[in-house]
C-alpha cells in the first residue's frame, strides 16, 4: 500500500527541517532532474540560482504542502507526492539515483537532499501573500491551524450536497486530511463515508472534527502513517501509526469496537473502509 503522505507525516517532515535546516544559509543548490522544479517558471538553472545564497527563516505546512519562508517576500514550496523524501545527512555521503535536488550551507554541515523515486513531488520558489505561499491561498486551513474554523467549517458542509468522506477530501473546506486519515476518523465518529453532509446534525459535524483532530495528532505523535518504505522523516525513520490503525486496510479483520468483519467499498478509485455495526450505511447515500 502506498499514497501521499498526509498531514501527520508532513508535519514530521516539517520539524525536521526546522530543526536541522532552518536559520542556515544555502552556499549551492543542484538540480539533479528538472521534473523537480517543473512548477517553477525560471526553470533547474533559475531556480538554483535564485537558492544560492538564501537564507532559510522557518518551516511551515498548511495540509499536505510544506514551505520554508526565505529572507524576503518568498518562500521555498515542497509538495512531497507519492514518494517524496526531504532527508538530512553527510554531504559526502554518496548521491542517490533518486536525488533530484540538493542544498549545501555556508556552515559545511549536513545537507539537504529532495529524495522522490516517482517524480510526482515538486520545488518552487513562490511569493509569499499574507504568510501563506500564493499557489496555495485557495487551500483551507487545516484541523491543526491556530487559523482553522470549526463554525466556518460545519457552516460550509452544511450547503454541500455530497457524501462525508468526498468532503473531508476537499482541500478547499479542510486540508491534510487524505484517505487513510478520513476512514480512520470516521470510524472514531461511527459516520458512515457515505453520510450526505446536508443531513449531518451539528453534534455528529462536532463529533467528527473532534475525531479528526485526535486521529491526526495520535499519528503525529507517532510519526505518521508508514506503509510504503518510501515515505520517511529527514533522519530516514519510517513512522509506525499504521499499527494503531482500526478501520483503513483491515478488511474482514474484527471491529476492535463490535468484532464485526471491517468492509471495503470501492470509492473515487480508491477504497473506503467502514464497520457495517458501527457505522451505518445511510438510506439515502451520496456515492
Amino acid at each position: 500500500m502506498s499514497g501521499v503522505p498526509e498531514l501527520p507525516e508532513v508535519e514530521t517532515v516539517r520539524q525536521g527541517l526546522e530543526r536541522f535546516v532552518v536559520g542556515r544559509s544555502v552556499a549551492d543548490a543542484q538540480v539533479l532532474h528538472p521534473r523537480a522544479v517543473r512548477r517553477d517558471p525560471a526553470g533547474p538553472a533559475g531556480f538554483a540560482a535564485a537558492m544560492a545564497g538564501r537564507h532559510l527563516e522557518r518551516a511551515r505546512r498548511r495540509g499536505k504542502y510544506l514551505w520554508i519562508t526565505l529572507d524576503d517576500d518568498e518562500a521555498l514550496l515542497a509538495h512531497l507526492g507519492m514518494s517524496g523524501q526531504m532527508l538530512v545527512g553527510d554531504p559526502e555521503r554518496p548521491l542517490s539515483p533518486h536525488v533530484r535536488a540538493r542544498f549545501t550551507f555556508t556552515d559545511g554541515g549536513a545537507d539537504l537532499r529532495f529524495t522522490d523515486q516517482r517524480t510526482f513531488g515538486h520545488l518552487c520558489l513562490v511569493p509569499v501573500k499574507e504568510g501563506v505561499p500564493a499557489p496555495i491561498a485557495h487551500i483551507a486551513p487545516d484541523p491543526l491551524e491556530d487559523a482553522f474554523d470549526p463554525a466556518v467549517f460545519a457552516a460550509r458542509i452544511a450547503r454541500r450536497r455530497t457524501g462525508i468522506k468526498r468532503a473531508l477530501l476537499d482541500q478547499s473546506l479542510i486540508s491534510g486530511v487524505g484517505n487513510i486519515y478520513a476512514d480512520e476518523a470516521l470510524w472514531h465518529a461511527r459516520l458512515h463515508w457515505a453520510r450526505p453532509t446536508e443531513l449531518l446534525k451539528p453534534a455528529e459535524v462536532s463529533r467528527l472534527l473532534a475525531a479528526t483532530r485526535e486521529v491526526l495528532t495520535d499519528a503525529l505523535r507517532a510519526g505518521g502513517t508508514s506503509f510504503d518504505s518510501m515515505y520517511v522523516n529527514v533522519n530516514g525513520e519510517s513512522g509506525y501509526f499504521g499499527r494503531s490503525l482500526e478501520a483503513y486496510g483491515r478488511e474482514g479483520e474484527p471491529c476492535s469496537r463490535c468484532a464485526t468483519p471491517i468492509r471495503r467499498d470501492t470509492f473515487m478509485n480508491r477504497s473506503a473502509y467502514s464497520c457495517p455495526r458501527c457505522q451505518p450505511r445511510p438510506r439515502h447515500p451520496h456515492w
